[in-house]
């Protein structure tokens, strides 16, 4: 009985814990209003991601935006994508086979940057990346709710340029004068209008994550397949395999062009679709690997950009990927 009295009073402490704390973030929020209403920037919207979306700090300040970096834990001593880890620095320690293991932002760090954003906007539109790679998105909405429809987290399952083009029709949006709640309404309903896929250089990191076997790892190395990735929506699949780089590149421009040409030709026609490309630490090679999708492509203004550090560790370096994304309607 006296343990049950112990739990019932530590209860009832807990309440008042949540009580007075949920009576300072009342306070808190008021606040946050009324110097958003003294600085007269009632109705602006800003717009959030990460470093998934292979958007520098740099790049950032000219787009007007905010990026979280993501952090990444190196022989167990952390790093943070573009503050404290570039992109040369990653497939070095790539390179000397350091253990590399992924995170997410920190909850506080989320947070500190959404209350120092929400001090002169109205409204945060967070974009993380895909809720099917990461729990960050997952994370993201949680704490969301804290915000009382003043923070909209999107999970429209996009990883790096395609990404980056779901800022891009934030921004547009923004501009256009939506809600955050319309322009997540808006890039979540687009969410499947976007494709990826890559080729890899090795089999190494698929092996090392458990994805394919030694034995066959081993095999493919023998006989050098080289498979040939999808990402659609929010899972990273098998899609093909080849003998050979040249032809796995083969086997990716066919598909782009069924996808341009099929699932995805009216938005062509009416010069909706933007054409993506990214590598993992080959630029000499991405370059040659962009003139070849021009000359597919010659319609196309094609930008070409890293992949995530994210996605790099999984799959190492040397690979190349093409891209298209449907360019959101700001009407």
């Amino acid at each position: 009985m006296l343990f049950f009295y112990f739990i019932t009073d530590v209860r009832k402490e807990k309440e008042k814990e949540i009580v007075f704390l949920d009576a300072l973030w009342y306070d808190f929020h008021n606040d946050l209003k009324k110097k958003g209403s003294h600085q007269s920037v009632k109705n602006k919207v800003v717009i959030v991601t990460d470093s998934n979306s292979g958007i520098t700090q740099s790049e950032a300040k000219e787009l007007g935006i905010s990026v979280l970096p993501m952090p990444f834990y190196i022989n167990e001593e952390l790093f943070y994508e573009d503050i404290t880890l570039s992109q040369e620095e990653f497939y070095e320690k790539l390179g000397e086979d350091a253990n590399i293991s992924t995170s997410q932002p920190t909850p506080a760090d989320v947070m500190e940057l959404w209350e120092k954003l929400l001090l002169e906007a109205e409204e945060v539109v967070h974009i993380p990346m895909s809720s099917g790679l990461s729990n960050s998105c997952e994370t993201a909405m949680v704490l969301a709710k804290e915000y009382h429809g003043r923070v909209h987290v999107v999970d429209n399952q996009r990883i790096s340029v395609t990404q980056r083009q779901s800022v891009l029709d934030a921004i547009a949006l923004a501009k256009a004068g939506k809600t955050g709640a319309e322009i997540k309404e808006v890039l979540e309903k687009e969410k499947q209008e976007s494709s990826i896929y890559i080729t890899l250089e090795t089999l190494k990191y698929l092996k090392k994550g458990g994805r394919i076997t030694p034995a066959a790892a081993a095999l493919g190395t023998v006989l050098n397949l080289k498979p040939v990735l999808q990402i659609q929506g929010d899972k990273l699949d098998a899609f093909s395999k080849a003998r050979g780089k040249k032809k796995a590149k083969s086997i990716m421009l066919q598909a782009m062009k069924s996808d341009l040409e099929g699932r995805f030709q009216e938005y062509a026609k009416q010069g909706r679709m933007a054409l993506q490309a990214a590598y993992a630490g080959n630029e000499e090679e991405a370059m040659e690997w962009k003139k070849e999708l021009q000359e597919q492509f010659p319609g196309y203004e094609i930008y070409m950009a890293p992949l995530s550090l994210s996605v790099s560790c999984h799959i190492g370096p040397g690979a190349l990927a093409v891209a298209a994304t449907k360019i959101a309607d700001t009407e």
